[in-house]
């Protein structure tokens, strides 16, 4: 008989409290800090008060390990969705401290009108008013004397009727007493299968990635130290948008700050660069390809848990080993020399700012790649020029962009097996045939978009070989760039909605260049033709306000051959719009191919 998928019961609030005090529940955190308003937890009191529902919590049983002398270790719950709503249980009922947004450890409380039982969340006034009992978690501590509380109580409020408030009181600690629906998912069902179920369960419309599930898996196994991987984790993202937050784990998570996972990200607290700001995903997607060889998240998920992929069953070995291999591959992420050696090919190649990169996933082969090359006999050099290539290849042919996981799994486990040189060089002839250089790529850039991969390899180019802006001589695109200079157009915008053209003709990337604002404004609205005959006037001239400093046409031509603009732009009207546009992206195209071979 096949074991159902999952099975829907009730449970108490206690009870569910109480698997979390006993850690058979593990809240993995998979949304991390604790988002909810002080609001949404005063509402969600007030719902079980009023026997409201208040929905269901998902788990996820993990599988049973079979340990080294033989027993079965039966595997925890993990919470995967609900976490909100039991933390704001703990907060409420057992003042317990949560932690915000900013990782910051904060107190919650609830307090509860007797006469007109209302909840509001605590502050100043709350506890001047003689009505309110100001933090209800009292009301749930063993020690509570429900009789004594009752006579200070009136004693206060002298024409209180002592019954109401005793029903009352009553009332408020059945909280622990209502009902909660549960859904528990199944150990032996696979990650595909439990995120489609949490899709259609879930009335949010969150969607958990097999990360979140890798996440929840570290984070639950204690016994190996999976919180604190998980906190290293998740501190490293953060620090690295916001090295201030450095203060903050020294401060409020002592603990963590003696860890060796702190010392190895602390340089972190002095870094500015933005280039590459990882997410989660990213740590675990770098971390489990390059230490384990393999490319699906999921395949991470069952090794956290101990699966022996041969004989279907879970072993506590394979678990051990697996958490011993996840922890050195984060600590090979976060590792200042990597990381900043990762960064230091991506600027060579001239990726300078975040702005050029669109996806990660490119970046995270890239690093799978450094890191797994650093453990083959090859020299920094070589290491480094693979590395250049792989990431303009995989970026310009949207490699990764479409199912990444299953394309990192098949190129980590070629790279692994063969020389790199040779699979390098069979992907150059099955992806960058003549074919796609003179036609595909061509075609690949009629598009408005600046954020197209084409186009951005296409600047990257133009800083690598150190171009000036159009009709520039010493300020070069990567100044433009990196003081987030604006892009303009070649055949002016206002010039082209004047004869007609529609957003997306006059929006072509073809028709942009990187310039000086204050070149574009005197360039105006004029065709090329008339606005370089004006420049080509002012040739050698002593002028206080000159459209631009080149001054010959040697150096004007040199300017156009650099940005791959055709020399008869000089003469050319809206007529030879269409034209131009054709020409320069053949000339964009052969620039980023003399580009990549160069890498």
């Amino acid at each position: 008989m096949e074991t159902p998928k999952y099975s829907v019961n009730t449970q108490q609030v206690s009870t569910i409290i109480s698997w979390i005090k006993s850690k058979e529940i593990a809240i993995p955190e998979i949304q991390r800090p604790f988002v909810w308003d002080a609001a949404k937890v005063r509402d969600l009191i007030d719902s079980l008060y009023q026997e409201y529902p208040v929905g269901y919590l998902i788990i996820w049983r993990n599988p049973n390990i079979k340990l080294k002398d033989g027993k079965i270790s039966e595997g925890k719950k993990i919470l995967i969705d609900g976490q909100q709503r039991v933390i704001a249980l703990q907060a409420a009922l057992l003042g317990a401290e949560t932690i915000n947004r900013d990782y910051r450890k904060i107190r919650i409380k609830i307090s509860f009108n007797l006469l007109t039982e209302k909840f509001d969340v605590s502050d100043a006034t709350t506890l001047k008013d003689p009505q309110k009992i100001p933090d209800i978690s009292q009301v749930f501590q063993d020690s509570f004397k429900i009789h004594k509380f009752v006579e200070e109580y009136c004693e206060k409020n002298l024409i209180v009727d002592k019954d109401l408030i005793f029903d009352r009181i009553v009332n408020l600690m059945k909280i622990q007493s209502k009902a909660i629906g549960v859904i528990e998912l199944s150990s032996e069902l696979d990650i595909e299968t439990v995120t489609e179920i949490f899709i259609r369960i879930n009335s949010q419309g969150v969607v958990l990635s097999q990360a979140d599930f890798a996440m929840s898996k570290i984070a639950s196994t204690e016994k190996l130290d999976g919180d604190k991987l998980r906190k290293c984790i998740d501190y490293f993202c953060h620090l690295s948008v916001d090295p201030s937050f450095y203060i903050s784990i020294k401060e409020n998570d002592i603990q963590f700050a003696q860890t060796d996972y702190f010392q190895k990200m602390s340089w972190l607290k002095n870094e500015i660069d933005d280039l590459f700001d990882p997410t989660y995903t990213d740590v675990l997607r770098v971390a489990f390809a390059s230490e384990f060889g393999r490319g699906r998240l999921a395949d991470l998920v069952s090794l956290l848990s101990g699966r022996n992929f041969e004989t279907k069953t879970f072993e506590e070995r394979i678990q051990i080993e697996s958490f011993e291999k996840l922890s050195e591959g984060v600590k090979n992420f976060i590792n200042e020399s990597n990381f900043k050696n990762l960064l230091i090919i991506l600027k060579s190649a001239g990726f300078i700012s975040p702005d050029l990169i669109g996806s990660y996933s490119s970046v995270d082969f890239a690093y799978i790649l450094y890191l797994t090359l650093k453990r083959q006999p090859y020299s920094k050099p070589a290491i480094e020029h693979f590395v250049r290539r792989w990431f303009v290849l995989s970026y310009l042919t949207g490699r990764y962009s479409s199912s990444p996981e299953s394309t990192f799994d098949e190129d980590i486990k070629n790279i692994t097996s063969k020389p790199f040189e040779d699979y390098l060089s069979l992907i150059e002839q099955g992806e960058l045939s003549d074919a796609f250089w003179d036609v595909s790529l061509p075609e690949k850039l009629i598009t408005s978009s600046i954020n197209s991969p084409y186009f951005n390899v296409f600047l990257a180019s133009l800083i690598k070989t150190q171009v000036p802006g159009f009709l520039a001589k010493d300020v070069l695109i990567a100044d433009l760039i990196s003081i987030k200079g604006d892009i303009h157009h070649i055949f002016p915008k206002s010039y082209l909605k004047k004869n007609g053209l529609s957003k997306t003709k006059y929006n072509q990337v073809a028709n942009y260049v990187y310039m000086q604002s204050e070149t574009n404004v005197r360039i105006g609205k004029k065709a090329p033709k008339d606005y370089l005959a004006a420049v080509i006037e002012q040739f050698g001239k002593d002028m206080q306000e000159k459209i631009c400093n080149i001054n010959s046409r040697e150096e004007l031509f040199k300017n156009f051959n650099d940005n791959c603009i055709p020399k008869d732009l000089v003469n050319m009207t809206i007529e030879q719009y269409d034209e131009f546009l054709e020409r320069r992206r053949i000339l964009m195209s052969q620039k980023i191919r003399e580009y990549y071979f160069s890498l």
